[in-house]
Parts: C-alpha cells; sequence; structure tokens
C-alpha cells in the first residue's frame, strides 16, 4: 500500500504506550535488558524476556530495543562520540534519511527516545519508501542551517537509492544547500560507507555506530538546539532524568 502519511507524527496509541504511565515500566525495562545484553545474552531473547515480564505492547518492545544497548557497545560508541560543543570545522558524512527524518518525527509531535548510546531516535518507519510531509521543508533547513553552525567545511550527505522518492529529496536537498560544499549522493547502500568512513559521521544507526570511527549526533543536535519537541521520552538506564 502506498505511504499516505501527511506527517511522520505519533501513531495512535503513542499517548498511551510513551506517556507518563509508561515510563517507569519502560525503563525498567531497558535497565534488565542492559543487564541481559552486558552478560552476551541474545537480543532477541532477552528482548522477549523483558517485553513479557513488563507486559510491553510490540511497538514499545521497539522503542526498547531501538534505546538499548550493552554496557561495552554504550562505553565505545560514547568514547568515538563528539561532544555537542565541538564545532565540526571539517568534513562530516551524515546518514541523510536516519538524520532527516528524526528532525522530521520531532517537528511532527512524534515520539523521541533519548537513548543509552547519547542518541535521539523516533519512532517512524520508512519501509523502504519515502514520502515528503508536511515537515519536510523545514527539516531540510534546519539540516542546512546545522552545517552552516557547526562550521562544517564540507560534507557528504547520503541517501538509499532504493528507497522509492530518493532522487526527487536529492534534488529538494540540492537546492536548499545551494553552493555550500555540500554532495548528496544516492548510493546502495549507505550503511557500508559510513561504516568505513574516514572523516566523522552524523547518524543514529546503531549498526554503523558499532563499526564506524568518530561521530556526531547531528539529529539531537538540531532537535535539542531549536527544542522542535517536549515529546522525549528517557529511556536511558544510566541517566537521572529526562533530556
Amino acid at each position: 500500500m502506498p505511504d499516505q502519511r501527511k506527517h511522520r507524527g505519533p501513531a495512535p496509541k503513542d499517548e498511551e504506550f510513551f506517556g507518563s504511565n509508561a515510563h517507569s515500566s519502560l525503563r525498567a525495562a531497558c535497565t534488565d535488558l542492559t543487564w541481559l545484553l552486558t552478560r552476551g545474552y541474545p537480543i532477541d531473547a532477552s528482548l522477549a524476556l523483558v517485553g513479557n515480564q513488563y507486559a510491553l505492547v510490540q511497538r514499545q518492545r521497539v522503542a526498547v530495543r531501538r534505546a538499548t544497548c550493552s554496557e561495552q557497545e554504550r562505553s565505545s560508541r560514547r568514547e568515538r562520540e563528539l561532544g555537542p560543543g565541538k564545532r565540526l570545522r571539517g568534513s562530516l558524512w551524515i546518514d541523510g534519511y536516519n538524520v532527516l527524518t528524526s528532525i522530521e518525527a520531532a517537528l511532527a509531535g512524534g515520539v523521541i527516545l533519548a537513548c543509552a548510546d547519547g542518541t535521539y531516535r523516533d519512532m517512524a518507519s520508512m519501509h523502504g519508501s519515502w514520502r515528503r510531509v508536511a515537515e519536510t521543508d523545514r527539516a531540510i533547513a534546519l539540516l542546512v542551517d546545522a552545517i552552516d553552525e557547526l562550521g562544517i567545511s564540507e560534507a557528504i550527505l547520503y541517501l538509499d537509492q532504493p528507497v522509492s522518492n530518493s532522487a526527487r529529496l536529492r534534488t529538494m536537498l540540492v537546492t536548499a544547500l545551494g553552493d555550500r560544499a555540500v554532495e548528496v549522493a544516492l548510493v546502495p547502500d549507505p550503511d557500508v560507507i559510513l561504516a568505513q568512513a574516514p572523516v566523522p559521521i552524523a547518524t543514529a544507526d546503531s549498526g554503523i555506530l558499532d563499526r564506524c570511527g568518530s561521530w556526531f549526533s547531528l539529529a539531537q543536535f538540531v532537535i535539542a538546539r531549536h527544542a522542535l519537541t517536549d515529546w522525549i521520552v528517557d529511556l536511558d538506564p544510566f541517566s537521572t532524568g529526562s533530556r
């Protein structure tokens, strides 16, 4: 079925699933899942165990999985993270869809997860197809503004070529970027390129973060810098409160 969404906002029951009444169960589930992953237990079995223990619905389980990692993974990722106060006055390779959809989701009032590794992740899903939504133009403008503000001298913004409408999004980005030294590249698999990048990258994709060098949480920077949403669900079991 074609994607007919006009926003990348919350699902119908997200207030129930991620509202204040659900926070304690979600954080407890993340704490338990972290304990299991840190000790080498497999993710699928561990998530099933924790999900059943706290009677989580499928969408909540997806959130817990996205927000959680082992202590070893957390330590490794954070050691390589470029801190929010550090200006990137060099090159940056950007995971285009990963960053843009999180900004779109925040603008649309969707759930944003504050995760154990310091990233923000959204609960949107594209299912192999990208569609322009009401928030897209502003999300692109904010992304371009961030590139300027961070002092990035040159960048490559990678888009997944197999995702439908990628060529259309590339045209929109190229137009918005103007004469900046930013290339927008359509490639079959950005993950492989970003994981092997010789320069800092911007993504919240856990699979890439476990293989890359230095990285910057660009979506989090934009969302926090402009206070795009109040609906940030803190699922970091190492934190002491919302952030």
